[in-house]
Parts: C-alpha cells; structure tokens; sequence
C-alpha cells in the first residue's frame, strides 16, 4: 500500500501544476537533461528575476494536470526529463529567456509549449522568442499611428494657413478701398 503521505504530495502537485497551466499566458515545456548544476541554477535565477516560474515535475504528473486542465494533446511533449518554465504576465518572456539560455549553452532542449492555452511546437516556441518585445511592438504601434495624424495635422495646417493669407489679403484690399 503506497504511503499516505506520498500520495498526498502527489496530488498536491498534480493541482499545482493544473493551476499553473490554467493561468499562465505560456508555457514552454523542456528537456533539462545535460544540466549541470551551476547552470540550472542560472537558468532558473534568470527565469525567476524575470517573473517565470521553473518547474521539474514528472512526466505522470504532468500529465495527469494537463489532462485535468483540457489541454489535449500536451501529452507528446512528456518524454524524458521534463521541466516547464511557466509565464504568468507576458507571453513572450518564457520563451525569450528559455530559448536565449539553449542557444548560448547548447541546453535545454525545446520540446514545444503552450501559448494562450493553445499547443505550440518547438519551431513556434523559437519563433515566439525571437519576437519583438512588448515595449518596442507598443513604441512601433504609437509610431504608426503617429504617422497618419502627422500627416493630417499638416494639412488642417495648410489649409488654414492659406485660409489666413486669404483673409490678410482680403483685409488688405479692403484697406486699400477704404
């Protein structure tokens, strides 16, 4: 017979993970097998600094919570060590840090993700990473709705400038009568 207490733990973590699924924006499930020590914990430091939970879990369990939150299909992503980096503010920083990580380090491998509660692969989760982030999409946004008003204000501009040389010159022909 299993021990209470193990069985206990087990569902707790089945229904943290399910809640960690249920709210974050993304999460980008990894391969952490390789890891040594130091860099895990730079990852996880670096991914924590940034507001992104990092969570080994096992493959059963993951899966079970993942079942329990809807997420079909999830299951493909759940072989070999597993670890899942949970975006709860913006879905973009998981995966940019994630991703960054793999690249200067050869390790985690990506095994794809979850974004706004729908599946992604590995090429969308890199895909993802190398967006642009909220700021400057936000600045780009301004800017291109800077650009039309800049233009409409100069022609209100010109207009009434040349509304204002038509009244002068009418004022000056009536002076000139009178």
């Amino acid at each position: 017979m299993p021990n209470q207490k193990a069985v206990e733990d087990k569902k707790r973590v089945v229904r943290e993970l399910k809640e960690s699924l249920a709210r974050s924006r993304s999460a980008i499930v990894t391969d952490y097998r390789g890891l040594d020590v130091a860099r895990m914990t730079r990852l996880r430091r670096s991914l924590r600094e940034a507001g992104v939970e990092y969570r080994v879990a096992k493959n059963t369990l993951i899966g079970i919570a993942a079942r329990e939150a809807g997420l079909e299909g999830f299951h493909r992503y759940l072989k070999g060590p597993t670890a899942i980096a949970f975006g709860y503010e913006d879905p973009v920083t998981p995966a940019r840090l994630v991703v960054g990580f793999a690249r200067e380090n050869k390790l985690p491998e990506i095994k794809g993700g979850l974004l706004e509660g729908r599946l992604i692969d590995a090429e969308q989760v890199k895909w993802l990473a190398d967006l642009p982030g909220r700021e400057v999409l936000l600045s780009r946004v301004a800017g291109g709705m800077r650009s039309p008003l800049a233009g409409l204000v100069t022609v209100l501009q010109s207009t009434l400038r040349g509304f204002v040389y038509a009244v002068e010159s009418l004022r000056k022909q009536r002076e000139a009568q009178a």
